[in-house]
């Protein structure tokens, strides 16, 4: 199994849009993907009334109208949406490692996953106009193999890529213009890093 990790510096910056593309982009590696996200709220009771800490479920709509299904739509093989708590991930990482597809391969949409996986990826998205930066990607900012960057213009742009881009020195930067995300530049550096691992045929 092969497994990929997309995360993000910040909030919107395009990180689900990165990893339908590379699921499209290559669906002979017949892609389980999977979405993390911490919200403080909205989880729901158990059936004993008790408040949840996590949650996962299987997306089966293949529409495109959420996060999701945007992944079935690509060319997923199955797609699902892990919310816990914040600081609450560890307790649905065995459940979520029961999920990952043993003889296939995995693409997660998460900085926080990185503390409990060792993908055999991890790129970063990074939007310059975005000035937010997470606590999560500035933990791993050494473990990213490549950065992927927005394209932007303008003196503060700049000089916010170069503080972004300080402690990756020597990493691969690939300059994507929404609404392309995935470059077949990109797309080459993934096939490339996940030999010799052979892609799965679909059944």
């Amino acid at each position: 199994m092969a497994l990929i990790v997309i995360g993000g510096h910040s909030r919107r910056v395009g990180k689900t849009s990165v990893v339908t593309g590379i699921i499209a982009a290559l669906p002979e590696y017949g892609w389980s993907a999977f979405k993390i996200t911490q919200h403080r709220h909205g989880l729901g009771s158990a059936d004993a009334g008790k408040e949840v800490a996590w949650a996962i479920s299987e997306e089966t709509d293949r529409a495109g109208g959420s996060d999701t299904s945007r992944f079935l739509a690509a060319g997923a093989e199955h797609a699902f949406w892990v919310r816990t708590e914040p600081n609450r991930l560890a307790e649905a990482m065995p459940p979520v490692q029961l999920k990952l597809p043993k003889s296939k391969n995995a693409i997660v949409e998460s900085n926080s996953v990185l503390r409990f996986l060792q993908p055999d990826l991890y790129l970063l998205v990074i939007d310059p106009a975005t000035a937010d930066f997470k606590s999560s990607a500035q933990e791993f900012l050494d473990r990213a193999d490549a950065v992927i960057l927005h394209r932007r213009a303008g003196q503060a742009h700049e000089a916010r890529i170069t503080t972004m881009l300080k402690p990756m020195a020597n990493r691969p930067v690939f300059l994507i213009t929404p609404p392309e995300y995935v470059t077949q530049e990109i797309v080459e550096f993934v096939r490339k890093a996940l030999v010799p691992r052979n892609p799965v045929a679909r059944r």
